[in-house]
């Protein structure tokens, strides 16, 4: 543990004995604040609370232990933007058009439960990231396009001055924006005993890293837990470190937020939701479907609400919390779309652990065009339905490349690069293939040794293609490695979830299924770079 984590958690020791020497059941009128805490890119297994030996989050750890702890959380999408939009709407992502898509436009007729919440005289705000990245309107004469950002209006102003040695951030490559004190920025603005609801987005784990930020941040290539789908070397190892080293920037703010409303009398009466919007930026996790891509993390404290010290088994939806957040607010969604989610407030206000409302079997995920990472523009659409053992992923396109095209086009000359973006050298270049992983050392490493018969397996995962469907029982295999689907001994189950997973995508009218227009995703305008592909040899 650093020298900031150790100072960080006896402040925020204090704050806890502060906070349980009131009373929680004493009567309070008052409506509750929303503090809502979402990282970006972290797998669920990333808290100290989870039992990872190198993350430390005494931060997150405070609110699982004094509220309670979802083992069982998923994302809408294992990319940031669907997934957001999936959150604040209510509804799957491939529910709001554009509103629902990577890099593309917010259109004003999918609310995000932030506006009801001020309108309902809540103080609203963000810091950091928001429900992004979408391209809003510059002016509001624009009458198809949202203006502000769906999280709310930005307090961003603090930052961490340029050009000062690590300018006190642990790392490089770490945002400048001084999340904390724009949320005390935005406390010291609201009326007294106002109720807010305050957005912060921490726009870590996100790559880029500094690599080996973590050898100055006590941390040991040895504390290393190497999911089974990666290969362990030094070089994954020191990576997931550099990994480690934001993710604990993002919860050293989280307890400053905390120990900030201890102090000003606000904690007791404030619902803390800390969660991530999808996995870890490594090779077969983002942007992927599996475990690693859409199961996260996600505690909720409320002192003066919620029994705390409980661990609860049920399985929580992305398209849940708006609903819920709505709830606790005693405001009714009027003037949103539809939504598909339901409330887990009878779960929040339990006195149990476990599987607390057995009613609920199955959560849906889902993802279209993540980057621009193949010809045309096109994405990886894939669905995905999770229950309690098992996942059953299907692969909308399977001649596609999952991760993006192994070759991509130099946009000026027409060149081809490489196969697997290595030049002749047998260095990899990110940006010349597979670039629906993030550029990375992970990344790189795989390429650069897939001849290598141990480390081949780990490549032919990550970036090769994959058949229509997969099955996996995600107790015994949570890395996805042994695909169950077409086994006549599971034959029952595949066809019970596929039975399921088609009856919610008809019920959301999800176009890949209901059309008419099944390729409306591909369609829609990237307001992001673009690169280039040669075209596939599936395309007539």
């Amino acid at each position: 543990m650093n020298l900031l984590s150790k100072i960080l958690l006896l402040s925020l020791s204090s704050t806890v004995v502060i906070a349980k020497s009131n009373d929680r059941k004493t009567t309070n009128t008052r409506r509750p604040n929303i503090l809502f805490v979402i990282n970006d890119d972290q797998s669920h297994i990333h808290t100290s609370f989870a039992g990872s030996h190198f993350v430390n989050t005494p931060g997150f750890d405070k609110v699982a232990t004094n509220g309670i702890y979802f083992t069982n959380c998923y994302a809408g999408s294992p990319g940031s933007a669907p997934s957001r939009s999936s959150l604040v709407t209510g509804r799957h992502h491939w529910q709001n058009e554009q509103a629902g898509q990577h890099a593309s436009s917010w259109i004003k007729k999918y609310i995000p439960f932030v506006d009801l919440l001020k309108a309902n005289g809540y103080y609203t705000g963000y810091t950091g990231k928001g429900v992004d990245p979408f391209q809003y309107a510059r002016n509001e004469a624009d009458s198809l396009w949202r203006t502000q950002n769906a999280a709310g209006k930005a307090y961003n102003k603090h930052k961490y001055e340029k050009d000062t040695p690590h300018d006190s951030r642990t790392a490089n490559g770490i945002s400048r924006i001084n999340y904390s004190e724009n949320f005390r920025d935005f406390m010291q603005q609201r009326k007294d005993h106002q109720p807010f609801y305050f957005w912060y987005g921490s726009s870590e784990p996100h790559r880029a890293y500094e690599k080996g930020s973590w050898k100055r941040n006590g941390k040991k290539l040895d504390q290393v837990d190497i999911p089974g789908f990666i290969p362990d070397s030094e070089e994954i190892r020191g990576d997931m470190l550099d990994y480690a080293v934001e993710i604990e920037w993002a919860d050293s703010h989280l307890c400053q937020m905390i120990n900030h409303l201890d102090s000003i009398g606000e904690l007791n009466n404030t619902i803390i939701i800390v969660t991530a919007d999808n996995g870890m930026p490594f090779p077969r996790a983002k942007a992927n479907c599996f475990e690693y891509g859409i199961h996260i993390p996600m505690a909720i404290s409320y002192p003066n609400g919620f029994p705390a010290g409980r661990r609860v088994d049920d399985l929580i939806s992305f398209i849940d919390l708006a609903p819920t957040i709505l709830e606790l607010a005693g405001i009714k969604p009027e003037g949103m779309q539809p939504l598909s989610g339901k409330s887990i407030v009878n779960i929040l206000k339990s006195e149990k652990s476990g599987l607390i409302d057995k009613n609920k079997k199955y959560v849906f995920a889902g993802r279209e065009r993540h980057s621009s990472s193949r010809w045309n523009n096109l994405g990886y659409p894939q669905r995905a339905i999770r229950g309690t053992e098992y996942l059953l992923i299907w692969n909308i396109k399977p001649e596609r490349w999952p991760a993006g095209a192994p070759q991509a086009m130099n946009k000026k000359t027409g060149e081809i690069y490489p196969m697997y973006g290595l030049d002749q050298k047998g260095v990899h270049h990110p940006e010349w293939a597979f670039t629906d992983v993030d550029a990375a050392p992970s990344k790189s490493y795989l390429i650069e040794n897939y001849n290598n018969p141990e480390i081949h397996p780990f490549f032919k995962l990550a970036y090769t293609k994959r058949p229509e469907f997969e099955l996996y029982n995600v107790n015994s295999d949570p890395y996805c490695l042994n695909n169950l689907s077409g086994k006549p001994e599971y034959k029952e189950i595949e066809h019970e979830m596929k039975t399921e997973l088609m009856k919610e995508l008809k019920k959301s009218a999800d176009p890949r299924v209901t059309g008419p227009e099944k390729e409306i995703f591909d369609t829609y305008v990237r307001y992001s770079p673009t690169r280039n592909f040669p075209k596939p040899d599936w395309q007539e």
